[in-house]
């Protein structure tokens, strides 16, 4: 079984009565198989001249060095080797798995899970690698919009209209970007927007909006989650 690898750690600063912080100055104890960003990604017009390598963050998106220079496997789990998880995508009657990965999930509360993210050329998987099963199915169809910042942290949100937003975790944020982007084109010809800000909202629950802040620190970037 994959485990993750403390060669990363988040530092999470509590307080009686604070936003929620995530420190990203060693970034979070994830597999490091790295932030990759390579790939043909195309976001929305603005009105900075912006070259062909620098397309896929419009030239502001701040990269690791590393995440530069690694070329992207897709399925870092051998799903084929995992029952359990065949038997979910057949029942839904998905078999191409374009991308999965080991994922920290905020849930509503703020908490962190250790989730498994499968991406198919049909829909977005949330599995729970302890128990062995599907906690969420979003269609692509229902993906708005991806929301990340600007600078060289490891956090996505997924924007979902008809239900509550996804926010999680991972080092290869920039190849789940990639891989989202060109399976909802494929599906249906519409082009996802991919927004950058080092502030962003999302719904973390039916009646809970958040807001992620992003500040540049010595050393790296650190994270509030903060209720609205």
């Amino acid at each position: 079984m994959l485990r993750y690898q403390p060669s990363r750690r988040v530092k999470i600063e509590e307080s009686a009565d604070p936003p929620t912080r995530y420190s990203d100055v060693d970034d979070e104890t994830l597999d490091d198989g790295g932030d990759d960003g390579r790939g043909s990604l195309k976001l929305r017009p603005s009105n900075s001249n912006v070259t062909e390598d620098q397309e896929p963050f419009m030239g502001v998106k701040v990269r690791r060095r590393a995440s530069r220079n690694r070329d992207y496997i897709g399925d870092y789990l051998d799903v084929q080797s995992r029952p359990f998880v065949m038997k979910i995508l057949e029942k839904q009657g998905d078999r191409k798995v374009l991308f999965a990965d080991k994922v920290l999930k905020f849930t509503g509360s703020g908490k962190m899970k250790r989730r498994i993210l499968l991406i198919t050329d049909f829909a977005i998987y949330i599995l729970d690698p302890d128990t062995d099963s599907l906690k969420r199915r979003i269609a692509l169809a229902a993906v708005e919009k991806l929301c990340l910042s600007e600078l060289s942290d490891n956090f996505l949100a997924i924007i979902i209209p008809t239900e509550y937003d996804l926010l999680i975790a991972s080092t290869r944020k920039t190849e789940i970007v990639t891989v989202l982007a060109a399976a909802t084109k494929s599906a249906s010809d519409y082009e996802l927007e991919v927004s950058l800000s080092n502030s962003f909202e999302y719904n973390a629950a039916a009646e809970v909006v958040k807001e992620v802040q992003f500040e540049e620190v010595e050393g790296g970037v650190r994270t509030r989650i903060v209720q609205k």
